[in-house]
């Protein structure tokens, strides 16, 4: 893909930095989804209670929290590699005081901690992609974050298998230290990004990035539409000024999108998808989790064909159509529960809804939000700005899987799908009405027309 705007030297320079950056995508994943299966073992090894099952994944929610709330700015200040880097070491320290955790409070520590790097790499490694693509391929680029989003969640569930006969939930969080080192160690070669250079007024060296990063010396219009922000902006803000007119429709749109991509209920697929299957009649703990592996493999294949598309058709017609697929899967899902255990249809009603449910997910809310909270936003408040949008993400993504298990007793369970069908449609709304499209444009042309509109 690089080839078509960058040299051979360029190429290789650009493939080691989407490598590594994505990196954090996948640990992201890895330690979403890994918990899904180790906590059918830890509840019992522990004897939780499901309020304290609840907790154990929970945890780390607020972990992401507070990590997206911190990354922002001290990514404004300090450099996206930097605060990538100490992100990496964190998911070692996490992920290893979780896997040899004696009791349970000590595990407790290490969710919270391994949240932390969630929260992160959850907004900053889009933003590190998006700082150092090119406009014509950013979406695709930008995109392979949340590819290897749907790959560490798929992996944690292919490492949930294996161990599951075993009952070796230790083993499950520990290994995802393995990635944690190999991003800290990679950051220490990658290059701060361009933009974030110029705006802190290292110009020449954000020239010099550039240069490295296009395998070409023509890099003129690239550094003239930065030292055009520059003129613009010049100045580091505070939390405030999110209620500037040119950050404030994106941040409607950032922090709308946000909170669509967990009401809509994707997390409670993610977490509880075992769970799910069991109570669909795939009994023992091993096939409830061979079934969820499924659903990550639909998740991997369907963000393949995002990527292919996303700059292509757009960002909006993918929203679109991934939403209306959503809510069409989770009408069928609810519809399912409906029919009732004693139906041997439920079985598969569901492990279809489901994966059609991911699959619609992969290519629209789920790469689609990410990409678009690295765009829209001025550069000189983007990290700040994402930050905001991130920590409603993870807020709503507590507050969901924290009420889903009494949505179901409340409800039932076709009522709670239902009522996420219904927050589904409320989203395509949203989105008709208010995502504008980027496809194709520098982010610095996207902020122009910002400027424009808040002025006009």
């Amino acid at each position: 893909m690089a080839g078509a705007y960058a040299g051979s030297r360029g190429n290789m320079h650009f493939y080691l930095i989407v490598g590594i950056a994505a990196l954090g995508g996948l640990l992201f994943g890895y330690d979403t989804g890994v918990i899904s299966g180790a906590l059918l073992f830890i509840r019992t090894d522990f004897a939780l209670s499901p309020f304290m099952q609840g907790l154990v994944v929970a945890i780390a929610l607020v972990g992401a929290a507070t990590g997206a709330a911190v990354a922002g700015g001290l990514s404004d200040r300090f450099g996206r590699r930097t605060v990538i880097l100490v992100t990496g070491i964190i998911f070692v320290l996490g992920s290893l005081v979780a896997a040899l955790a004696p009791d349970l409070w000590v595990l407790i520590l290490g969710r919270l901690l391994v949240g932390v790097g969630i929260g992160v790499a959850s907004m900053l490694t889009p933003l590190y992609l998006a700082e150092t693509a090119p406009a014509k391929h950013r979406g695709a680029l930008v995109s392979l974050s949340q590819l290897a989003i749907t790959i560490g969640i798929l992996v944690s569930y292919l490492v949930d298998t294996i161990f599951a006969q075993g009952g070796q939930w230790r083993w499950m969080l520990g290994l995802g230290a393995v990635p944690g080192l190999i991003l800290a160690l990679g950051m220490l070669v990658l290059p701060e990004t361009p933009r974030w250079l110029a705006g802190h007024g290292r110009l020449e060296e954000a020239g010099q990035v550039l240069r490295r990063l296009r395998g070409t010396a023509d890099i003129e219009a690239e550094l003239t539409e930065l030292r055009t922000d520059l003129r613009r902006e010049g100045k580091l803000p505070g939390w405030g000024e999110l209620l500037d007119p040119i950050v404030r429709r994106p941040l409607i749109v950032g922090i709308g999108l946000a909170i669509f991509q967990q009401v809509t209920g994707i997390n409670t697929v993610i977490y509880f998808a075992p769970t799910i299957f069991q109570a669909a009649g795939f009994s023992s703990a091993s096939t409830a989790i061979l079934a969820t592996s499924g659903v990550g493999v639909v998740n991997v294949l369907m963000t393949l064909v995002a990527i292919q598309l996303i700059d292509r058709a757009g960002r909006r017609a993918l929203l679109l159509t991934g939403l209306a697929g959503m809510g069409v899967c989770l009408l069928l899902l609810a519809l399912g529960f409906l029919i009732g255990s004693s139906s041997p249809a439920l079985g598969w009603i569901t492990a279809v809804s489901l994966a059609g449910y991911v699959g619609f997910f992969a290519i629209g809310l789920g790469p689609v939000f990410w990409l678009l909270i690295a765009e829209i936003f001025p550069l000189y408040f983007r990290g700040r700005a994402m930050g905001a949008a991130a920590i409603s993400n993870w807020g709503f993504n507590l507050l969901v899987s924290v009420t889903f298990l009494n949505m179901i007793e409340l409800f039932g369970r076709p009522g709670t799908f239902l009522v996420y069908a219904v927050l589904t449609a409320g989203a395509f709304v949203f989105t008709w009405v208010l995502v504008p499209e980027t496809k194709g444009r520098s982010l610095e042309q996207i902020e122009a027309d910002l400027h424009r509109q808040a002025v006009s």
